[in-house]
């Protein structure tokens, strides 16, 4: 039970960090789930002041429905694509400024030749996307828990990372303007 309450507070202190990110830097944040079926959304719908930066998410979790409302072209749902794919479009869906998406095989066994404890994680904010290949031990909830946590410390980054741009940016138009 430690274990499962240590894992419990490293994913509230990451939600904070997350929250505090956005509203910070007026983001609004959106997520599509396949592998993790909602529980990445569950978590940041009750992150602090959520209704200020959360849009919401799309558990796709048939390829249909990848297909049908995500815009993921047909094809195999276990990669690297699928997972561009799916935060590509459920940040145009939900109009969010950045979106994660997760996709993969929690096991037992594996789906479409793809490993057990495969993972993708998927950032997109508008001007690129980015993609994690992780390989996760253990059971499938372990992989499904260490799925969330790790799709948590992504969006941390990008929005860390989407924060220095702005600081960037504003650093070099004040160079500029005076030159």
């Amino acid at each position: 039970m430690a274990a499962r309450d240590h894992l419990v507070d490293r994913l509230e202190d990451r939600v904070v960090e997350i929250a505090d990110l956005a509203e910070e830097h007026g983001r609004s944040i959106a997520a599509a789930e396949s592998l993790t079926s909602g529980r990445l959304a569950a978590v940041l719908g009750a992150g602090p002041e959520a209704s200020l930066w959360w849009r919401g998410g799309v558990v796709a979790y048939s390829p249909e429905v990848k297909f049908d409302v995500l815009g993921v072209r047909p094809g195999p749902v276990n990669c690297a694509e699928c997972a561009e794919q799916m935060a590509r479009g459920v940040r145009t869906l939900i109009g969010a400024d950045l979106a994660i998406a997760t996709t993969g095989v929690g096991g037992p066994g594996e789906d479409e030749g793809v490993p057990e404890g495969t993972v993708f994680v998927a950032v997109d904010d508008g001007r690129s996307t980015s993609v994690q290949e992780l390989h996760l031990e253990g059971d499938p909830e372990q992989v499904l828990e260490a799925a969330v946590e790790a799709a948590l410390e992504r969006l941390r980054d990008a929005l860390q990372h989407a924060a220095q741009d702005v600081l960037g940016a504003g650093s070099d138009a004040g160079e500029g303007a005076g030159a």
